[in-house]
């Protein structure tokens, strides 16, 4: 039994019933009498969904992921359930792949569920060239859109990034600064994020009179054996220290070291990035820049509230600073 078999049975529009079960004042005696008595045989409970249509919202909110397995993904989804839930919001989640049709898809079904907001993770979403985002724009001239880890400007969306560029400038400093001289940047992707962290190992070598090397600038794939396969290939490169852009990334340089019988951190440094479980598990212990992905969640969560309860001045862009949680990679 749901609100449009109440509906039917009553002999009166959807929006009728939602506004006896909401207590509108706009509705007749009889025909309210006549909705609660089938409400009350029927045994029928209005479910959130029902409530919410005489208030203009639905109390859901649509959240986006490019890919779930990743465990930077699924730990931000498990952030943010959390914190709707307890806000009296619940979600519905979908994963967009990366490709920009499947990504547009993706928001039109989101939006199509009547949904309140809707929160894309990734900065994946930020896209590459301008035109990347035009979905974005158009989303949020229907409901608000929030961005976790990724930048866009626009009316009505709210952006919530890691200081990337900051932290890693601080440390490949650090690495400099130690006696490190070739530092190996590996990034599996071009997006927001991955050019904001190659921002900032650029100018940090920059700063301390280094070249650029395009050699020490390799895109490679996030598997941990792949990476190690992949540096293997390579024995005629010569580094001293690896900024890694996420930690499994940084794992596959360690597995390297380890089959190239290199001792770490005396031979090699490493840093990886996002401080996830990856970083306990590998052996040494990996360093890791933690990004802040508890706070940008949590800035997240507490605008949208705002926005939806009609707060007027929220702040659209908020930079969240990261740290550097040294373990055993590193010895500076």
């Amino acid at each position: 039994m749901n609100i449009y078999d109440i509906a039917r049975l009553s002999g009166v529009s959807i929006a009728t019933v939602s506004r006896v079960v909401n207590g509108s004042d706009k509705v007749s005696e009889k025909t309210r009498r006549k909705v609660l008595s089938v409400i009350e045989t029927e045994g029928y409970t209005p479910n959130l969904l029902a409530q919410s249509l005489g208030q203009g919202t639905t109390h859901i909110i649509g959240i986006m992921v490019p890919e779930l397995s990743d465990l930077f993904m699924s730990s931000c989804v498990s952030i943010l359930e959390s914190q709707l839930l307890s806000q009296g919001y619940n979600y519905v989640l979908s994963s967009s792949g990366f490709a920009q049709d499947k990504k547009e898809a993706c928001a039109r079904a989101l939006l199509s569920r009547q949904i309140d907001a809707l929160i894309l993770v990734g900065s994946t979403y930020a896209g590459h060239e301008t035109s990347d985002t035009d979905f974005i724009k158009s989303a949020a001239a229907q409901v608000p859109v929030f961005i976790i880890n990724g930048s866009v400007k626009g009316d009505n969306i709210y952006s919530s990034v890691s200081d990337d560029q900051s932290a890693v400038y601080r440390v490949v400093t650090a690495m400099i600064r130690s006696g490190r001289r070739r530092i190996l940047f590996l990034s599996d992707s071009r997006s927001y994020s991955a050019n904001e962290k190659l921002a900032g190992y650029e100018q940090a070598l920059r700063d301390a009179s280094l070249p650029l090397l395009g050699e020490l600038k390799i895109h490679v794939s996030s598997g941990i054996h792949e990476v190690r396969d992949f540096l293997l290939q390579y024995r005629n490169l010569s580094f001293d220290a690896v900024l890694a852009a996420n930690d499994s990334i940084a794992v596959g340089a360690v597995k390297y070291a380890c089959a190239r019988g290199m001792q770490i951190p005396e031979d090699l440094v490493i840093v990886g990035y996002n401080n996830s479980s990856f970083a306990e598990c590998c052996e040494p212990e990996l360093s890791s820049i933690d990004n802040g992905l508890k706070e940008m969640c949590g800035h997240t969560t507490d605008r949208l509230i705002r926005v939806l309860n009609g707060e007027e001045n929220v702040v659209p862009d908020i930079s969240v600073p990261c740290r550097l949680v040294r373990r055993n990679t590193t010895d500076f």
